[in-house]
């Protein structure tokens, strides 16, 4: 079916996506035996829902048995500022790229639909095809499909790259030749066959700018990633206290990490993102640490609301604030982490404690 194909990702294309492609559901066979090495090492953390559901995520026909295609497709977030400049202002706190607005879970998701409504429409059988803009009168069994961002067991990274949209790179996220590496992964699956498209090539080579970025040495080699020292992991899924010897490595970054994908050279190809809701809020860009550690849970919700940093909560944000602090090196500091010494929740008043110790020496 090349002419269903061809429309559907041209589709995709006008919805405002900036690349899709195909893959079939099994393109992936040594998926599980390297989910399941990730995990018998360790190297997940406290993320034990993937543990839960390693069989799905292994396999996309676990997943959904009636399964045929999966469509993957990129959604570019490119930042229109220096993500890396606010690393050097210690009285603020750096916000991955991705957070600094809407939560983009809601925005591609409700894209993704409205892709997936037209795709079901267009291969309806006794569809007039014509009407829709397809070439062939091929009349394909009524398809179903199932949209995914993020939020299932799917392992979006590895079908990314056997779709043919990058390849994951040796900070394991996906890099694409076309678009740089700041880009969302949206999956369709669907009961209809399409022809898959060629895998994507590993065009690293000898590069290890983003292994070298690393603040935490989170990569214990090149392709694999320990997510217990990854400062992403910390800041957003470990809900305790962070290793002591750790904190001190955080720096001012409060939500998230982006040094390795802004370390990436293939970045000079990246595609400026075309979705305004992902243009970063003002008050986002490099907050100020003193007025974040003031956040109560009423204000905390106020002002996160409809961002991804509000499912984390005030107690694991403000923690991480704390952090930030008693990395400022700014001894002016200390009494705003003093205040919150005696904090209601246990893992504030811990990071508070370790910022007015680390601001007092």
């Amino acid at each position: 079916m090349p002419d269903l194909k061809h429309a559907l990702l041209d589709r995709a294309r006008a919805e405002g996506f900036a690349l899709a492609r195909v893959c079939a559901p099994d393109a992936v066979p040594e998926l599980p035996g390297r989910l399941g090495a990730f995990l018998e090492a360790g190297r997940h953390g406290s993320m034990d829902w993937m543990e839960r559901r390693v069989a799905w995520r292994g396999d996309p026909q676990a997943l959904w048995p009636e399964v045929r295609s999966v469509v993957m497709l990129a959604e570019m977030y490119t930042p229109a500022h220096d993500p890396m400049a606010v690393l050097e202002q210690p009285d603020r706190g750096a916000i991955s790229v991705y957070a600094q607005n809407r939560d983009y879970h809601d925005v591609v998701k409700k894209r993704l639909k409205r892709v997936g409504r037209w795709f079901m429409e267009a291969a309806k059988p006794g569809q007039d095809l014509d009407r829709v803009g397809l070439l062939s009168a091929a009349e394909p069994p009524a398809p179903e499909i199932k949209v995914f961002v993020d939020t299932a067991p799917v392992a979006e990274k590895a079908l990314g790259e056997a779709a043919g949209l990058g390849w994951q790179g040796k900070h394991t996220n996906l890099v694409s030749r076309e678009l740089g590496n700041w880009f969302f992964l949206g999956a369709i699956f669907t009961t209809v066959e399409l022809a898959p498209d060629a895998p994507g090539r590993d065009s690293c080579g000898s590069c290890r700018a983003c292994l070298d970025a690393c603040p935490t040495d989170a990569f214990p080699a090149p392709y694999q990633l320990d997510a217990r020292r990854c400062i992403s992991y910390l800041t957003i899924e470990h809900a305790g206290p962070v290793d002591p010897a750790l904190r001190p490595l955080m720096g001012n970054r409060i939500y998230g990490c982006d040094d390795c994908l802004a370390a990436c050279p293939w970045n000079k190809f990246a595609v400026a993102a075309s979705e305004v809701k992902y243009a970063a809020r003002e008050d986002l860009v490099a907050p100020n640490l003193v007025e974040l550690a003031k956040l109560d849970d009423a204000t905390f919700r106020a002002l996160f609301s409809g961002s991804p940093i509000k499912r984390i909560g005030r107690g694991r944000f403000v923690r991480n604030v704390l952090y930030a602090i008693g990395n400022s090196g700014n001894a002016a500091l200390r009494p705003v982490a003093q205040r919150l010494c005696d904090d209601p929740e246990p893992v504030v008043a811990d990071a508070a404690r370790w910022a007015t110790l680390r601001l007092g020496a």
